[in-house]
């Protein structure tokens, strides 16, 4: 790579992902560039996403948050890292910037031959009454972090309201449940992760109940209170649940102040525009991480996401392209896990609301896989859910719920998407197998296979939201091919129960005339059962996701509706 510009001046406005690693990889190219950081709060690398753990006391020593010190960036890499400075304005014709010590109060204009802007974002903290009192957090950076430690472990609090369902706000609630506190979780949307489908954020209620965190969907609050034993917040509902503190959870905005203000372009939700390098509207201006504007990966639409991962990777392609390389950046696709007690949660791609939205053509197979060889003991049941479009065999996006295997799964999926193999082709992946790892067809194996099954034409299908219109006036057949004892212990209304292993014996008490929509507890045994009636002539639907999947919402969606009669002043 060309390293001609030596001496170049660049400054860096922020740390952490972006920033931090910018200002790394260009000393790696560049050893003569004069480069400084300016970072408003105290640290200027630090484990963003490890926050709410070391709340929870999961990271017990706050230096473990601390990845480099301004004193150790020093030492390896010579770079002039200034904590607790801020940068208040831009100057593009002067190419400065105004900076000021927050402890002295002194102000200056720093010159820049290169100017990377890596701001992040800021928690959301919405116009309502109380927002600002003492007993309310959020939790962004690590002084954030420190006093909800403080307020938790020092001052014993016992129950929590946090508002907000996303990556933050659940693994607060994990951590304040695992430290002993009542924790109510209330989401203005009716499920909680927005990255997934209700129907798969079903199975994330489930297991927020069982921890014991009251969950209120469909819901916000409007108001907080102090009292005199601790804070009151009041819902939209008009319930007003009361605690010894609260955390505003419910998003992130990207910090583009300085960049409006020195008029450079701005795009979607006030993030700045980028092109694939990384480059601003103003020359040799630059901008990375979550305040700026991206191509979605797969729809190559505009979004902003709010990962650590992409942050990365954009301060590593704006340096190369800094120190005269041509690097881009191909869009973001959103990959995401979270760990939430047992449970792991992955998404990568799209959702179906999102490929609805877009008019796209889609289709979706649900399977339950084991993490590893049946026979082998400790397998763990997951649920996978996987968007395809089937007339150009191509990943869309996928999710997956459950405990082991998960990100292994997620990853070889995402890493597939981005390569752009076809999703009929997943079947050919050539996994690594030993039993107390996967089976010999891997669980990615096995969408493959549906989706190609699909495509083709072998398997036709059904779903949760048609169940509602399916015909009973005995116009078509309604078959639950589980065992009696499984029927006994819950079924869909309607559907009468012959075995699979019984199907060919009983084949006169289904009429020939009418089509059979088959349902089973995961998809597998009912998926046989179409291939024996497809093969003897009938017309056959396979219900998706099985019994276990209808039995996961149909319950979640009565818990919500029981969660909080309106007015009730808890």
């Amino acid at each position: 790579m060309n390293t001609g510009n030596k001496g170049q001046k660049i400054v860096i406005v922020g740390g952490v992902a972006g920033g931090a690693t910018a200002a790394a990889r260009i000393r790696r190219l560049d050893e003569h560039a004069d480069i400084v950081v300016f970072e408003r709060s105290g640290y200027i690398s630090y484990a963003n996403c490890g926050l709410p753990y070391y709340v929870g006391g999961v990271i017990e020593k706050k230096e473990e948050l601390t990845l480099q010190t301004p004193k150790s960036f020093f030492v390896r890499f010579h770079i002039d890292m200034r904590v607790h400075h801020e940068v208040l304005s831009i100057h593009l014709e002067e190419k400065t910037v105004t900076v000021r010590n927050l402890e002295t109060g002194q102000e200056w204009d720093e010159p820049y031959d290169k100017l990377i802007l890596s701001p992040g974002a800021r928690p959301v903290v919405p116009d309502m009454p109380g927002a600002d009192l003492e007993k309310v957090y959020t939790l962004r950076t690590v002084e954030d972090t420190f006093r909800l430690r403080d307020k938790v472990a020092r001052e014993g609090a016992r129950s929590a309201v946090i508002s907000g369902g996303g990556f933050i706000g659940l693994e607060l609630a994990e951590n304040l449940v695992e430290m002993g506190l009542e924790v109510t979780l209330v989401q203005r949307p009716g499920q909680v992760m927005n990255p997934l489908d209700p129907e798969m954020a079903a199975f994330i209620h489930t297991r927020l109940r069982k921890a014991g965190i009251r969950l209120i969907l469909g819901d916000s609050v409007k108001a907080f209170a102090e009292e005199k034993e601790g804070l009151a917040a009041t819902l939209g509902s008009g319930e007003i649940i009361r605690s010894d503190m609260a955390v505003l959870a419910i998003g992130v905005s990207p910090e583009s102040h300085l960049a409006k203000d020195a008029g450079l372009e701005l795009g979607l939700k006030g993030s700045i525009l980028v092109n694939d390098h990384m480059e601003t509207s103003a020359r040799d201006v630059y901008a990375v991480g979550d305040a700026v504007q991206v191509k979605h990966y797969i729809t190559g639409t505009d979004a902003v996401i709010s990962l650590a991962g992409p942050a990365n990777r954009q301060g590593r392609i704006a340096a190369d392209n800094i120190c005269g390389g041509d690097s881009a950046y191909p869009g973001s696709q959103g990959s995401s896990v979270i760990k939430l007690f047992d449970m792991t949660v992955a998404s990568t791609g799209i959702n179906e609301k999102t490929a609805k939205a877009e008019g796209l053509n889609y289709d979706k197979v649900y399977l339950s896989p084991v993490s590893h060889a049946g026979y082998y003991p400790g397998g763990k049941l997951m649920t996978m859910k996987v968007i395809f479009d089937p007339e150009k065999d191509r990943v869309l996006g996928a999710q997956i719920v459950g405990h082991d295997g998960v990100d292994k799964r997620i990853d070889v999926l995402a890493t597939a998407m981005y390569a752009g193999i076809p999703a009929s082709k997943l079947k050919e992946l050539d996994l690594a197998y030993a039993p107390p790892y996967s089976s010999a067809k891997d669980p990615v194996n096995m969408a493959g296979f549906m989706m190609e099954n699909i495509e083709k034409g072998v398997m036709k299908q059904f779903f949760y939201e048609d169940l509602a219109d399916l015909p009973k006036d005995g116009s078509v057949t309604l078959l639950d091919t589980r065992t009696p004892g499984e029927f006994r212990h819950g079924h869909v209304e309607g559907f009468v129960n012959i075995q699979v292993d019984e199907l060919r014996d009983r084949l006169d008490e289904i009429p020939k005339d009418k089509p059979v929509y088959v349902m089973c507890q995961s998809g597998l045994r009912s998926y046989i059962a179409c291939r024996i009636l497809d093969n003897l002539g009938y017309e056959s639907y396979n219900f998706s996701g099985g019994y276990r999947l209808y039995q996961t919402i149909a319950l979640d969606e009565e818990a919500a509706s029981q969660a909080h009669p309106c007015g009730m002043d808890k």
